[in-house]
This record gives C-alpha cells, sequence and structure tokens, in this order.
C-alpha cells in the first residue's frame, strides 16, 4: 500500500478544544528538563507577565498529536502506521502556550514527496485559542518507509 497523493492539500476538521492544564505543563516541563521557573511556579509566570505558567514550546506536539492521529486513521490515506518514522518537527509561535490556554487544532497535509520508495508527509497543525487567535503552528515531516 502506497500513500495516497491526493491527501497533498487536505484539511481536516478541527479538533476538539483541549484544555491547557497546569499540572500537565508541569509534568512536561519537567520531562524535556525544563527548568525555567515559569514553566512551574503560576507567581514567577505571572511576574514574567503571563496569566498562568508557560508550557516549553514543544509542549505543542500534545496538541499536534490529536490532529496526525485524524491523519494517520484516515480510511484513504494508505499509511501503515508501523512503517511511519518522526523526520523533522518546528513550530512558528505567536505567543507561548501558558496553562488555561483552551486550544483548538486543524491540520493541513502540505505536501507529499516521494524519495528512494519512501514517502515523506509534511503535515501543518494550526493551533488557536479559544478566540481563534493563532498560537502555534507546528509542523512535522512523517516518513513511511516503503517496503523492502
Amino acid at each position: 500500500m502506497t500513500v495516497n497523493p491526493e491527501l497533498q492539500g487536505r484539511v481536516f476538521p478541527p479538533t476538539e478544544p483541549y484544555l491547557v492544564g497546569r499540572e500537565k505543563v508541569r509534568e512536561f516541563s519537567r520531562a524535556v528538563f525544563a527548568t525555567n521557573p515559569i514553566n512551574h511556579d503560576p507567581e514567577a509566570a505571572r511576574a514574567a507577565g503571563y496569566t498562568d505558567i508557560v508550557a516549553p514550546p514543544t509542549f505543542a506536539v500534545v496538541v499536534q498529536e490529536l490532529t496526525l492521529a485524524q491523519l494517520l486513521s484516515e480510511p484513504d490515506a494508505g499509511i501503515d502506521f508501523s512503517r511511519v518514522v518522526h523526520g523533522d518537527q518546528r513550530f512558528t509561535f505567536t505567543r507561548p502556550i501558558v496553562a488555561g490556554d483552551e486550544l483548538t487544532a486543524t491540520l493541513k497535509v502540505a505536501s507529499i514527496k516521494t524519495l528512494g520508495g519512501n514517502a515523506m508527509i509534511t503535515a501543518e497543525s494550526s493551533i488557536v485559542d479559544a478566540d481563534g487567535a493563532h498560537v502555534v503552528t507546528a509542523i512535522s515531516t512523517l516518513v513511511v518507509r516503503g517496503e523492502e
């Protein structure tokens, strides 16, 4: 089975809102060794001008994962998950994610390329807050390894 080239340009429905919890941000911060007080202490975050603790930049993958699940479960995608390798990850922020944010993500398949029997899918997840204001775009390249 090969990746369906007609996926390119497809936009998936927005995800259900994801409420960013303070403890989730703290757990994630510990997991990635983010030691800045604004990632753990609400008072330090407020003193720095934020409404609550600030998530490390890579926390956006938690929300993006909801959109990638849509892509990977798409019946006509032709993606064999057992052959998927994460190739690249980038973020473009308008502002940091903070505890209390209610985020919704929309995935667009930006490109599909074939290279040496492998398919490279670039997926862009635009993440907005409850007011619809852009927070971050998470861009992932997934490599679907070809058959041996």
